[in-house]
């Protein structure tokens, strides 16, 4: 007879367990299979219908990108300041890219990031300046953007008639020659209003406002000069007139020796003009190193004033001064665009 053992009811083994256990898995793999194909299928059949539902995250912002027209920068293309009186309107040519529409416009200080206006429509070129003097950028906004306008600067001057008796705003600029004894030329409409940091702003491609600070050793801020456009414009297209010597755009030693003279300043230097034409900021002398020998030199005079010749001749209305002063350590080449051809040594 068998033994009496106890009656145990026996544990299926895992190779027992194992059809059960495959026939789920296969039944969330076949799930899983037609869910990915249903994604598939939305993505390809419904796609527009999913970009709508987020299309408002998706979406990108529109950009503002703006820069100066090349027309901004006068005839040399290489003027990079406008100038204005307060409160004027100036013409600021724009290329825009993209819809314009909706577009605004206001300004800052040049270093500073605070507009000094409420934003106004911009409906074409023609802006309405600041209204206090210092030089400023424009800034486009389209919603909650902002652009800042680099490459063209704008400076609002101060009024000649706020000049006291010799001083304005506190700086010495003195009495010009029409001040005390009348005649046919007529002081500066205005001035730059120049503070520390502004010394190096550029104004055309190869010129510093500080190249125009008259040489006084005063030691107030802010400081004042004025400055013609085209004086500007013929200082570069001489620039690039030599340069076409060489064949291309090279660097070349330039130094302007003199820009701006204030009228107290210019009474001071031996055998000045009585009533100089860098009193009226459309004269400059400069020395540039022309042959490329590493210093300043007569001959150097000789080929900048064929420079200066060679311009005239090209751009009739900017006509001027031509003297070569080639005594002294340094020879230079005083221009000047007075309106009307002059040639002298001195």
């Amino acid at each position: 007879m068998p033994l009496n053992t106890p009656d145990r009811r026996r544990t299926p083994s895992r190779a027992a367990r194992r059809p059960r256990s495959n026939a789920r898995e296969s039944v969330i793999t076949l799930v899983l299979f037609v869910v990915a194909a249903v994604g598939v299928i939305q993505f390809y059949a419904g796609r527009s219908a999913a970009t709508s539902l987020f299309a408002g995250f998706l979406k990108p912002r529109p950009m503002i990108v703006a820069s100066p027209s090349m027309d901004a920068y006068g005839a040399s293309g290489e003027v990079k300041v406008r100038f204005v009186m307060p409160g004027e309107t100036l013409e600021y040519p724009l290329q825009i890219q993209g819809d314009p529409n909706g577009l605004s416009y206001t300004w800052v200080r040049l270093g500073d990031s605070v507009a000094v206006a409420p934003p106004k429509p911009l409906g074409g070129a023609i802006l309405d300046g600041p209204r206090k003097p210092g030089f400023y950028r424009v800034v486009l906004i389209r919603g909650s953007e902002r652009r800042v306008i680099h490459g063209l600067a704008v400076a609002v001057l101060m009024p000649f008639e706020q000049k006291v008796g010799g001083i304005l705003n506190g700086y010495r600029i003195g009495t010009y020659l029409s001040e005390r004894v009348g005649g046919n030329r007529p002081p500066p409409e205005g001035f730059m209003e120049i503070m520390p940091g502004d010394l190096g702003l550029a104004i055309t491609k190869h010129l510093r406002v500080r190249d125009f600070v008259t040489h006084d050793n005063q030691k107030s801020w802010p400081r004042y000069a004025a400055v013609s456009p085209r004086l500007l414009d013929k200082l570069e297209l001489v620039v690039s007139e030599i340069q076409r010597w060489h064949g291309g755009e090279v660097e070349l030693a330039l130094d302007v020796r003199s820009g701006f003279r204030s009228p107290d300043h210019n009474r001071r230097i031996r055998r000045a003009a009585r009533d100089s034409r860098h009193q009226y900021g459309d004269a400059a002398d400069v020395a540039i190193d022309v042959n490329g020998d590493g210093k300043f030199s007569a001959s150097d005079n000789q080929m900048l004033g064929l420079a200066v010749e060679i311009v005239e001749l090209k751009h009739p209305h900017l006509a001027g001064g031509l003297g070569l002063y080639s005594r002294g350590r340094t020879p230079y080449v005083h221009i000047d665009t007075r309106g009307k051809k002059t040639r002298w040594r001195g």
